[in-house]
């Protein structure tokens, strides 16, 4: 029998990791305005390392040739290897990488302990398929407001670079809010940030319907144990689909073989579907 690989603590190895190195990359920016620098990330700043930032200024650059102010060449040059990474795999920036998705996790684990199975599971199934398409009005919102005024509107609302910067006096009250909020609401559901307002969640999304490797749950072997599906931080009924194409699927894998699944070869990424073999007649299963 094929031996687990388990992502899980390779998995949170990476979260801790980029954490760690956007936190250096906000102290040793605010600590070089003192004089004092950090070797390796001189000069970096989470404008320049923030992705999203490519995204919203796609307009200016096309219309302009200009960059919208505080984003720097280096978030297009992010923007695109992430854009690439999720053609391949889905968002898994968004659960691998993201340091603000890691600590609403983090935080949501807290919840996890007080509320035991009932945590991640207050918000009604027909509100909570509502509330999810927030993240695109808010989406829409950031790039229609930041195309009209070149400016970055979106940091005054954003949680985490208020996380990253509440020590600098940069930042407005209004992002300090919306991390109080985001710190409450992550002790009853997990990522709600990243499920119901996050806009670049909302753009990585997508790419769950068209991604190479995507994953898949083979029927044949599926015992209904529904293990995937509780182990799903997004509520995604993973046990009920052949592929997950949801738009709220984070790529983060835990619903797989090699973490919550207990048979193996059963919940796979996989870049064709799977197949199963009734009366010795191989079958494609159809796409979901």
């Amino acid at each position: 029998m094929k031996k687990k690989l388990h992502l899980k603590p390779i998995r949170t190895s990476i979260q801790i990791f980029f954490f760690i190195l956007v936190l250096l990359i906000s102290v040793g920016h605010a600590l070089e305005e003192t004089g004092v620098s950090i070797p390796l990330i001189k000069g970096a700043s989470l404008h320049a390392v923030c992705p999203f930032g490519g995204v919203v200024s796609i307009y200016q650059y096309l219309t302009a040739g200009s960059f919208t102010q505080k984003i720097h060449e280096s978030s297009f040059i992010l923007m695109i290897l992430v854009f690439l990474t999720a053609i391949l795999f889905g968002p898994v920036f968004c659960g691998w990488i993201c340091p603000f998705g890691s600590f609403q996790e983090w935080v949501g684990k807290i919840g996890r302990k007080i509320f035991k199975r009932k945590y991640n599971n207050f918000v009604p199934g027909k509100v909570d398929r509502i509330l999810r398409y927030l993240r695109y009005a808010v989406l829409l919102w950031v790039i229609i407001m930041t195309a009209v005024s070149t400016k970055l509107v979106f940091s005054d609302y954003d949680p985490y670079y208020a996380l990253f910067n509440f020590w600098t006096g940069e930042v407005a009250v209004t992002g300090f809010i919306a991390l109080g909020v985001i710190l409450v609401l992550s002790l009853f559901v997990e990522r709600p940030f990243c499920k119901y307002a996050c806009p670049y969640g909302a753009v990585l999304g997508l790419s769950n319907l068209f991604r190479i490797f995507k994953i898949r749950r083979n029927k044949s072997t599926c015992i209904s144990c529904a293990a995937c599906a509780d182990a799903c931080p997004m509520n995604i009924e993973v046990s009920s689909a052949k592929n997950v194409l949801d738009h709220q699927c984070i790529s983060c894998f835990a619903c797989t073989s090699d973490d919550a699944c207990p048979v193996p070869e059963t919940v796979l990424i996989s870049k064709t579907s799977l197949h199963k073999k009734t009366s010795g007649i191989e079958e494609t299963e159809n796409e979901n």
